[in-house]
């Protein structure tokens, strides 16, 4: 049985942490148990409760009408409300997914999206955030390492299929190349940064995954791009990076540098003047698109 933070709730239910204390204090909804040093803490059981009540509180029904209901009569509802075919239960889907490693339920859900929405808005709106779910259930051991590998892997198979669908850019000047550090293979981020540029017509050069060194200054003087971006996501000392990034600028003159992921974010400032920092998809295309 997984302990969740009441921040781990707010991230994996959507409902802010000061509405689910009022609704505590208030209405009495949940009464959470509390470590030595009054720290809430919540269960499988809770998180499954407050799902329910946010579904039918999206769903028109007032907290305090909620409150009174027992836990049967909540069920109902939301059984009566899931066999309505107009309802979006796409969070609930992906989760399910997850949780039992169903492809099928997945790539189905996602391309239902994509289809509705295009990629980019659904990384941004509905993909960023079921990562940052993913995320707390693998911290708080709700689910295993596995199952986040499974669903990663359906996500990044995704990417690269709707990058497959573009076309390449026959315009080659000016190429903006693409790579993830040595030891960093996380590269769902990068490849969705490829896919937006791709998407605006750029000649991109895709390096992927743990590129050493040596080998990225070989591309660099045979390819000669405009802009180098990459990823960093593994945990990292402060002084390497800031060293690989020093020596970088020096054996690169000339080409601008683009970073993004935790490590550059938790770093920023020490960078300021090395690597412009990425931060989203907005000032990723802010960048380069005039």
């Amino acid at each position: 049985m997984a302990d969740y933070k009441i921040k781990d709730i707010e991230i994996l239910t959507g409902i802010k942490a000061h509405t689910i204390r009022i609704w505590e204090k208030r209405y009495g909804i949940l009464i959470p148990e509390r470590t030595d040093t009054q720290i809430r803490t919540y269960t499988d059981q809770d998180l499954s409760y407050l799902l329910n009540i946010s579904l039918l509180n999206k769903n028109g029904h007032k907290i305090s009408k909620i409150a009174e209901l027992s836990e049967q009569e909540i069920h109902q509802m939301v059984w009566d409300i899931k066999m309505q075919r107009t309802v979006d239960f796409t969070e609930e889907k992906l989760i399910l997914a997850l949780l039992h490693s169903d492809e099928t339920l997945f790539t189905e859900t996602l391309q239902v999206l994509i289809d509705e929405k295009g990629l980019a808005r659904t990384f941004s709106e509905d993909l960023i955030p079921f990562l940052d779910r993913i995320g707390v259930m693998w911290l708080v051991n709700s689910i295993s390492a596995a199952q986040e590998h499974f669903i990663s892997n359906l996500i990044r198979q995704k990417i690269i299929s709707e990058i497959d669908k573009q076309v390449i850019p026959t315009d080659k000047s000016f190429p903006i190349m693409l790579y993830l550090p040595e030891h960093d293979w996380h590269e769902i981020g990068l490849l969705f940064y490829q896919y937006l540029l791709r998407s605006k017509g750029f000649h991109t050069v895709y390096l992927g995954q743990s590129l050493p060194y040596d080998s990225l200054i070989d591309c660099i003087q045979r390819i000669q791009p405009k802009a180098i971006i990459s990823s960093w996501l593994t945990a990292i000392d402060k002084p390497f990076l800031l060293s690989y990034f020093k020596r970088l600028k020096k054996d690169a003159p000339g080409v601008d540098l683009y970073a993004g992921g935790a490590q550059i974010n938790l770093n920023a400032p020490d960078l300021n003047g090395l690597v412009t920092e990425i931060k989203n998809a907005e000032s990723l295309l802010a960048h380069f698109v005039k």
